[in-house]
């Protein structure tokens, strides 16, 4: 038995490979679809003995299956954004109480405490549907920011710019974070030169915009709001846990999360620190659910266990995440 407390409170890669190990089995005996998948690959708990034998699940899975490791019941579930008539992922959540604790501490590990920011929102696409797990974790961090200057921003961006510029200039640290497209259309009302202020992109032209290279839009993005660098959250529907980058591109993880880079010719296979292959992530905070995801991104992982988000395989839907197309 894995606690919410074990995940949360790992402290070193050792204590993550032995808490890694324990939860892959109490998925493989709890989870029908990922012990299927296990199966077909000739995998169970006998012949398992490290994080690298371990089953990574393709994230399609999440489109066709209840992928679920509880007889709990479902507290909520989340879906992935796509375009009219295009089949979404589900992730059921059988307690919440698990991706609160995730993205709570990942932030306090990245950017300190949430109630030294006002948080600013621009998420006009992901406010515009239901059941976007985006959304859940933002209404968390500006609830527990207590700062009345935090909230929402749909389409009034003339309301935005005057609450940024106001924010910025009176030395509140700020934090907006921004679906790719509105961030550009912000800065195409208004040029910025903010002091106080972290821009955080979390991905996403939703054929609004064409796409850009990472550098590209970051270096727009830095012009515009007048800043160093562009943060970014690398997360999806799948995943309870997400990755930070402080700029450049370059994410980290927090402790309970980890990247696997495998190579895109044997998917049973992984490669070399700085060579590109599809990333699979191990994510302990989906104990519930299932926690090693083969994802259809391509990125690299470094020595320092940093990793960078390359794109997408060719073959793979167009969805909200962080990734800019190379």
């Amino acid at each position: 038995m894995v606690t919410a407390q074990d995940i949360f409170t790992i402290a070193s890669k050792k204590e993550f490979q032995k808490i890694t190990l324990k939860v892959f089995r109490h998925q493989y005996d709890n989870n029908t679809v990922y012990r299927d998948f296990c199966s077909f690959l000739k995998k169970d708990k006998q012949n398992v003995k490290s994080v690298i034998e371990i089953p990574f699940l393709p994230i399609q899975f999440f489109k066709s299956h209840d992928v679920i490791s509880s007889k709990d019941a479902i507290q909520e579930t989340f879906t992935s954004s796509g375009t009219t008539g295009m089949v979404t992922s589900r992730h059921l959540i059988t307690d919440l109480y698990y991706y609160e604790q995730s993205f709570r501490q990942a932030f306090s590990q990245f950017y300190g405490n949430i109630e030294d920011y006002a948080v600013l929102a621009l998420l006009p696409s992901y406010l515009e549907r239901e059941g976007s797990s985006l959304i859940y974790m933002v209404e968390d961090l500006i609830e527990g920011s207590n700062n009345p200057e935090s909230g929402f921003y749909l389409n009034n961006y003339d309301e935005l710019i005057d609450k940024l510029v106001k924010l910025d200039e009176s030395g509140q640290n700020v934090l907006l974070i921004g679906v790719t497209y509105a961030l550009l259309d912000l800065i195409e009302k208004r040029n910025f030169n903010l002091k106080n202020t972290i821009i955080m992109e979390t991905g996403g032209m939703k054929g609004r915009r064409k796409e850009m290279i990472r550098e590209e839009l970051h270096d727009e993005l830095c012009k515009g709001f007048g800043v160093n660098k562009i943060h970014s959250e690398y997360g999806m529907t799948e995943l309870l846990s997400q990755a930070y980058s402080l700029g450049d591109g370059i994410f980290d993880c927090p402790r309970w999360m980890d990247i696997l880079i495998r190579d895109t010719e044997d998917a049973l296979s992984y490669i070399d620190y700085g060579k590109t292959g599809g990333i699979n992530v191990i994510d302990l905070a989906n104990y519930n659910s299932c926690s090693f995801i083969a994802t259809q991104d391509l990125g690299k992982k470094y020595p320092n266990q940093s990793f960078e988000v390359l794109g997408r395989f060719d073959n793979s839907d167009i969805r909200g995440c962080n990734l800019m197309v190379y």
